[in-house]
């Protein structure tokens, strides 16, 4: 089995900045396209950034230039850089992965989510 675990929400001005840490562990062969998701209350879950194995990122259009993935392959470990936060930012943030856990077979896995509240 394979956990990730999400950290770094919280709290926030606007304008401000937060740093979210997701960190996989278990039966893990490799880690493919790696990403962000976030869900507002009473919306649907959005994409919000994703990074593949090789570095390419996608970001959703509301957070270009504000936010940044990056993952650090050592620690299986996924992080969202964002800055500059909006009212509008505020969701439940999920990290996701897919992972391959044997020779030709991958899964894709969710974090528990975490809080991240932009209000003054």
């Amino acid at each position: 089995q394979v956990q990730l675990v999400e950290s770094g929400g919280g709290l926030v001005q606007p304008g401000g900045s937060l740093r979210l840490s997701c960190a996989l562990s278990g039966r893990i062969f490799s880690i493919n396209a790696m990403g962000w998701y976030r869900q507002a209350p009473g919306k649907q879950r959005e994409l919000v950034a994703t990074i593949t194995s090789g570095g390419s990122t996608n970001y959703a259009d509301s957070v270009k230039d504000r936010f940044t993935i990056s993952r650090d392959n050592a620690w299986n470990t996924v992080y969202l850089q964002m800055n500059s936060l909006k009212p509008e930012d505020t969701a439940v943030y999920y990290c996701n992965a897919d992972v391959q856990i044997r020779v030709a077979i991958t899964r894709n896995y969710w974090g528990q989510g975490t809080q991240v509240t932009v209000s003054s």
